[in-house]
């Protein structure tokens, strides 16, 4: 074999092994690699090439394919099969060059070949393809440890974060935490399921005055802490334990209920709406439905601002759907809001719900809509509110395959029993 003028590689030296169980050939390669700036070991056979492959850090392998119990074919099975993270770039050297040798090689994991005698511009052009393929293999290699690290922090990052939410799901739930109130003999049951940690819907009820009660079904547009942020600052706003701050109590002057002024469900809507456009001009804007009730003569007086439509389920099992769709809250500045009155008799029941009910899709995609809920309403009319509220919830979960809600369901139901 010929040799080329030595010369040494700038980039730190490889390390490549010779494997030949001729000790002449094993030097007369070793002393080319040298020269070229390699740093080299030998074996005289498979076992003690596998060994060194296990323990020295081999880079680069030359082996001969015919040798005294395994071949080359056998070691370089073998060298794959080693747990490693950084790659073995082998090349055969044979004295056969025939297509089925080829290909017999390259199947059994051999990068390159080589046919004896060996060429040394040839060899030399060869590790060369072989140092460009490890330093890819090393580039990535070091890509995939920074991506490791980065996903890391990020699951940290994540962990905290669902640890944050998970609070924070407490503490929204908490602004619902009575999910069953009697007024009377009259009874309000919410539901609040959030289809992620944080929602943002709202449902509730507060006390007006004796013999007057307030319900609301509240859906902040978007999903998640920020719509969770909303709501809690809404709650805070229709609350029966600080009346003072509450929207539809302080400053009235529609309603006189034994000296608390109060206002009408359509300018609770306006003042909401300017509240939104004036005062906090934020992107989000929500949907609402709240009702008064006077629990003595059954009257309801209720304003749809883009919400679904109020439902009233009647004692003979009629379902009526209220109100006149309206402009969800903090959109359009000066926005007007209608007032719906209807009256309930003993055994009626009102109920609002968030559009993921009425949208909530089954498998093919269509949505459940007002007629599919009115069925769905039929179909429970006999259960008492809190599981008619639960089998609403089951019947959802049925409709999609049992699959996750996509959309936060939530409701408030009044039951009437003067």
């Amino acid at each position: 074999m010929t040799d080329v003028a030595p010369r040494r590689s700038a980039a730190p030296s490889r390390h490549v092994l010779v494997v030949d169980d001729s000790r002449a050939q094993r030097r007369l390669l070793a002393l080319s690699l040298r020269r070229w700036g390699y740093r080299v070991s030998e074996a005289d056979g498979a076992d003690e090439a596998l060994e060194l492959c296990g323990t020295a850090g081999i880079d680069i392998v030359l082996s001969d394919w015919m040798m005294p119990g395994l071949s080359g074919l056998d070691l370089c099975r073998l060298i794959r099969a080693l747990p490693r993270e950084n790659y073995c770039y082998f090349i055969l050297l044979t004295s056969r060059s025939g297509t089925g040798e080829v290909v017999d090689g390259l199947d059994c994991g051999a990068d390159d070949y080589l046919v004896k005698p060996v060429a040394s511009d040839e060899l030399r052009a060869r590790l060369r393809a072989g140092e460009r393929v490890l330093g890819m293999q090393a580039e990535l290699v070091g890509k995939n440890h920074l991506l490791e690290e980065a996903f890391g922090e990020l699951r940290a990052v994540y962990e905290t974060l669902d640890r944050d939410l998970i609070e924070a799901r407490k503490l929204q739930q908490s602004l619902a935490r009575d999910r069953h109130r009697r007024f009377g003999n009259s009874t309000v049951t919410l539901l609040m399921r959030p289809s992620g940690r944080v929602g943002g819907d709202l449902a509730g009820s507060f006390e007006i005055a004796t013999g007057r009660v307030a319900i609301y079904s509240i859906d902040v547009s978007g999903h998640g802490v920020a719509s969770a942020l909303m709501t809690a600052r809404l709650a805070g706003l229709l609350s029966g334990v600080s009346p003072d701050r509450n929207f539809a109590l302080t400053g009235g002057n529609c309603y006189r209920c034994k000296g608390r002024q109060t206002w009408p469900p359509d300018m609770v809507a306006s003042r909401f709406n300017r509240m939104m456009l004036e005062e906090l001009q934020v992107d989000q804007y929500f949907t609402m439905a709240y009702a008064e009730i006077d629990l003595g003569t059954g009257r309801v007086e209720l304003v749809q601002a883009g919400h679904p439509h109020p439902v009233v389920m009647r004692a003979d099992g009629t379902i009526e759907m209220l109100g006149q769709g309206g402009l969800p809250i903090g959109l359009i500045p000066d926005a007007s809001y209608e007032r719906t009155e209807c009256r309930l008799a003993p055994g009626d029941r009102v109920l609002l719900l968030s559009d993921g009910v009425t949208e909530c899709p089954d498998v093919a995609g269509h949505a459940l809509g007002e007629e599919g809920l009115a069925t769905l309403l039929h179909a429970n009319a006999g259960l008492n509110p809190e599981a008619l509220m639960e089998a609403l919830v089951w019947s959802l979960h049925d409709r999609m395959g049992r699959a996750d809600l996509r959309d936060d369901v939530s409701g408030v139901m009044f039951d009437y029993r003067p």
